[in-house]
């Protein structure tokens, strides 16, 4: 598929980021739907081409699921290994997937909290992808950032936040959004309704 104009701009904010000396600290706001996804891919593909790893975490083991399988999709035929970590995993599966993490075979790590744990320790963490990050607390997002030396972070949501609580809860951000759908997407009717 085509990447939207405002993907391409994103991109390039990301990328731009990170070649910069400065770990990146950047909010990415856009639409279920929208692309944040292939954002992201294009990120863990920077990394993946200087050796190291990145590891994203999604609030469930379906939404986990769904990221795996799209960056097995579009990483591993470029020669980037991509494995799956969650909590319902099978022993083996778990063991398999860690020791591929730690020895940096897998250089992207998709995952539920399973990332979490010290068991779990990355060869080279370069990148911290979150996704729905509200659905995470302050320490298990520091966990997983302590988890490379200072790891460039792109926070993922589709929650839109208004700009005055942006700048409030996330000044020290730089922030993107991802402001056009792809091209047949329906678009996303986002309603306030009131307990009553």
């Amino acid at each position: 598929f085509e990447l939207t104009g405002a993907q391409r701009r994103v991109v390039r904010e990301v990328l731009e980021d990170l070649a910069r000396d400065t770990p990146m600290l950047r909010l990415l706001q856009g639409d279920v739907g929208s692309g944040k996804t292939v954002v992201a891919a294009f990120a863990a593909i920077r990394a993946a081409e200087h050796g190291a790893q990145t590891a994203l975490m999604a609030p469930t083991e379906i939404l986990a699921e769904q990221h795996y399988l799209n960056f097995s999709a579009w990483l591993e035929p470029l020669g980037i290994g991509v494995v799956l970590l969650t909590g319902g995993q099978a022993a083996r599966s778990r063991a398999a997937a860690s020791d591929a993490i730690a020895a940096g075979t897998a250089l992207v790590a998709v995952g539920t909290h399973a990332l979490l744990p010290r068991d779990i320790r990355f060869h080279r963490l370069a990148l911290a992808i979150i996704d729905e990050q509200h659905r995470f607390g302050v320490h298990q997002r520091m966990a997983l950032r302590d988890k490379g030396a200072v790891p460039h972070q792109l926070i993922m949501t589709a929650t839109p936040i208004p700009r005055t609580l942006t700048m409030a809860l996330y000044a020290d951000m730089a922030v993107s959004v991802i402001d056009e759908l792809p091209r047949g997407r329906q678009p996303i009717d986002t309603r306030a309704v009131p307990d009553t």
